[in-house]
């Protein structure tokens, strides 16, 4: 396993003055977080009766304020994010309250994926803890024995029709809908309770407004938030250069600071993001709120080290399918196409 030449200056020592250093962020500002629910929330009720107006006109006048709406659903995310990691408010009870509720338009059930998502975080970059609210990927390994359906469907999931234009349908429709069978009672409940309000609210603006136009405005700034979202966390973990490694190499510190991506966004797509992009920081302690990411990262040398991924090269991550450990990196299905067919079969 191969991992960069700054992995050998992580020891705990330099691990414990690094979280020393980023702790005067880890205390919540309320009216920072008021602040952003305020203009996030208002832009976004107003961006959705703005778009029923004009769509009595005509569609194509509502797009744009149907799209832009979809902007304020990703950050609506980023909100409800925060709640699950008790990092907007500093009472964990008004951040399991205001996370319940922003579930509802983010068609997010709360504690449910909160403690998918803190699984996420505790095993990200490790190779024997797939699957744990992470992207499915195979080893190179793995994938060259496999069955032949197996390996269709591995395909199938990594196409980037499927993940990010069939993905959001899937996720509105099915994943945050039914809960799976190990969920707890209470990840159920929250499931249930979600779809009842999801339910309740939807009917109330169907009556306000129609379902046609509920239909032609929900639906699609919802679809753009979920996709964007895919996005979004996809290249955060699928990137050259990105950190894997087995349960007794893995360290949390650098499945932080070389797993988790430093995605340098434009200004304006780093406010709907919610500062998301500063990946490799929020990892390593998840409890800074994310418009304290930037200062931290800007204060905080060793942070400074990890190299940017730009929206251009963030797209290369799209070719990246398979994990190759014998080079220690990502590779595409490309790169075993020249694999021995004996030698498959002889596997298989």
């Amino acid at each position: 396993m191969r991992h960069s030449p700054d992995s050998e200056c992580w020891n705990k020592e330099t691990v414990i003055a690094l979280r020393r250093e980023m702790s005067p962020y880890l205390q919540p500002s309320l009216w920072r977080s008021v602040r952003q629910l305020i203009n996030t929330l208002i832009p976004y009720i107003l961006l959705w009766i703005l778009a029923y107006r004009l769509l009595q006109y005509s569609y194509w006048l509502a797009l744009p304020f149907i799209i832009l709406a979809g902007g304020f659903v990703i950050r609506l995310f980023i909100l409800f994010h925060d709640c699950g990691h008790g990092s907007f408010f500093r009472s964990k009870k008004a951040n399991d309250l205001c996370g319940i509720i922003l579930g509802i338009p983010t068609f997010t059930p709360y504690y449910y994926w909160r403690n998918s998502h803190a699984r996420h975080h505790a095993t990200s970059g490790n190779l024997d803890k797939r699957g744990e609210g992470d992207v499915w990927m195979m080893t190179v390994a793995e994938y060259a024995p496999t069955s032949f359906w197996k390996r269709l469907l591995y395909r199938f999931y990594r196409n980037p029709f499927v993940m990010f234009l069939l993905g959001p349908l899937l996720i509105l429709l099915i994943t945050h809908r039914i809960p799976l069978r190990k969920a707890t009672a209470r990840e159920r409940l929250s499931v249930y309770g979600t779809d009842l309000g999801i339910i309740l609210i939807s009917l109330a603006i169907i009556e306000l407004t129609g379902l046609k136009a509920f239909l032609l405005i929900q639906l699609p700034s919802l679809y753009i938030g979920l996709a964007a979202g895919i996005w979004l966390f996809y290249v955060q973990h699928q990137y050259e250069g990105v950190y894997w490694a087995r349960e007794k190499e893995w360290s949390f510190t650098l499945a932080s600071l070389q797993g988790a991506s430093f995605y340098k966004l434009p200004a304006v797509l780093k406010w709907f993001s919610g500062n998301i992009g500063f990946h490799h920081v929020h990892h390593l302690n998840p409890r800074i709120p994310n418009y304290f990411l930037p200062d931290c990262y800007s204060r905080i040398d060793p942070l400074k080290t990890v190299k940017p991924i730009g929206l251009i090269a963030g797209l290369k991550a799209l070719r990246y399918r398979l994990w190759d450990e014998d080079a220690g990196k990502l590779v595409g299905f490309r790169n075993i196409r020249n694999r021995p067919v004996e030698h498959e079969r002889e596997q298989s």
